[in-house]
């Protein structure tokens, strides 16, 4: 069989001689350039915004809910804060002084609370108080001893013997 041929080839050929020569190096060999009235300006290849729409005498736009931003609220904030300080700090508890031990003759002192010397726990309220968890424990075990002890005393009474009067161990044995 016999093989395929196209029958484009020779203009194929021919046509990519003739543009050999000139692509060879840097490109076409003449590049259109453009004419010194058509410079490129700043900014002239970013994207331009649509132009503003101005109000027509039918359609008046929606007040907007939010402020302008040339809007300066008026605030009238006229408070004497050294007056109002000083009300607070001579109407206030005193500070409560605080414990430290004194361990040197120049006078070096550290606190005694963070150092574990000054007991505080014996200090709280609920010291010496025994737990909720502890109370409601104890009443719980204390109910299911009595729910126990209720049970085996009907356990027994089910199994014990039966107690006659004498009128019916009378009709028994006769």
């Amino acid at each position: 069989p016999l093989r395929y041929i196209s029958k484009y080839s020779e203009f194929v050929r021919r046509e990519a001689e003739k543009n050999k020569s000139q692509w060879k190096t840097m490109g076409p060999a003449k590049v259109a350039v453009p004419s010194p009235n058509n410079f490129l300006q700043k900014h002239s290849k970013e994207p331009k915004l649509a132009p503003k729409k101005k109000e027509q005498e039918g359609e008046k736009l929606l007040p907007l809910s939010v402020p302008q931003r040339t809007y300066h609220p008026v605030i009238h904030i006229k408070q004497n804060f050294i007056n109002k300080n000083a009300l607070a700090v001579i109407r206030g508890e005193p500070k409560k002084p605080r414990h430290f031990c004194v361990d040197t003759r120049q006078g070096d002192k550290y606190l005694l609370e963070p150092s574990g010397l000054l007991p505080k726990y014996i200090r709280r309220k609920n010291y010496g108080v025994i737990p909720k968890y502890v109370t409601q424990r104890n009443e719980e075990m204390k109910r299911e001893e009595e729910e126990y002890q209720a049970s085996v005393l009907e356990q027994l009474k089910k199994k014990a013997m039966k107690i006659l009067s004498e009128e019916e161990r009378t009709n028994i044995l006769k």
